[in-house]
C-alpha cells in the first residue's frame, strides 16, 4: 500500500517506534533499533521505506532507511516461525549485509543472537534464504545503500572487497565468507591487512 513515508520526524517512543508526520498525518512506525543511529533530529525530514502488515486486530508499519533492508525484512517474515516482530529483532542486531554474509557462510550462531530467535530458528533462516540470497546482492546493496540510505558500513564494505579479492585468487565465495566470519574486521582494518589474514587462515583450512 505505501512504498515510502516523507515527513518530519516529530517523535522517537522507545528504541523501536517512531512518529512520521506527512500531510498533517502522524504515522507510528516500527524501526530496527539500530536505525536510531542513523536518523536525524527531531523535526528533520526522513524518507522511510514502508512495510504495512495487517492482522485482524491491527494495522502495523514497519520502516527501513533503505529499499534493500526493506526487501530482506521481507524475506525474513516469509520463513515459517519468523514473524515481523523476529525479523525486527535481526535487523536490530545486524544490518542487511551482515546477514547475507551470515546466512551465506551459514553462520547461525551470528543470526541466533537476535532477542527471541533460537539456534534452529536460526538455522531455518539460513535453510529458507540461502538460495534466495546471491553474494552479488551484497555488491548491489553496498550502491544501493550510498544512493537512498546514510546507512554506510565501512566494515562491511571492506569485508565485501576481501571478498571479491578472494574470488579472484579462485577461491570460492563460500570458502571466502566462512574465512572472514572468523577474522575480526573494523573501520581502522585495511583491505589488504584483511586478506593477509584471510590467506592465512586458508592455509590450514
Amino acid at each position: 500500500m505505501y512504498s515510502y513515508i516523507k515527513g518530519e520526524l516529530v517523535e522517537i517512543i522507545g528504541e523501536d517506534l517512531i512518529v512520521l508526520e506527512a500531510g498533517q498525518i502522524g504515522y507510528n512506525i516500527r524501526i530496527p533499533s539500530q536505525v536510531l543511529d542513523y536518523l536525524p533530529g527531531i523535526g528533520s525530514e526522513v524518507k522511510i521505506y514502508t512495510y504495512l502488515y495487517v492482522r485482524e486486530d491491527a494495522h502495523i508499519l514497519y520502516g527501513f532507511l533503505s529499499r534493500d533492508d526493506l526487501e530482506v525484512f521481507k524475506l525474513l517474515i516469509g520463513v515459517s516461525g519468523i514473524g515481523p516482530k523476529g525479523a525486527l529483532a535481526v535487523l536490530s542486531v545486524m544490518s542487511t549485509d551482515d546477514l547475507r554474509f551470515a546466512i551465506l557462510s551459514e553462520d547461525s550462531k551470528a543470526i541466533s543472537k537476535a532477542p527471541g530467535v533460537g539456534s534452529k530458528t536460526a538455522q531455518r533462516v539460513i535453510i529458507e534464504l540461502k538460495d534466495k540470497l546471491r553474494l552479488e546482492d551484497a555488491f548491489e546493496a553496498k550502491l544501493a545503500h550510498k544512493e537512498d540510505s546514510p546507512v554506510r558500513s565501512v566494515v562491511n564494505s571492506k569485508k565485501n572487497e576481501a571478498v571479491e579479492a578472494l574470488v579472484s585468487l579462485g577461491y570460492s565465495s563460500s570458502e571466502a565468507l566462512k574465512v572472514l566470519s572468523g577474522i575480526a574486521i573494523t573501520e581502522e582494518s585495511s583491505v589488504e591487512e584483511i586478506l593477509k589474514e584471510a590467506l592465512k587462515s586458508m592455509a590450514f583450512m
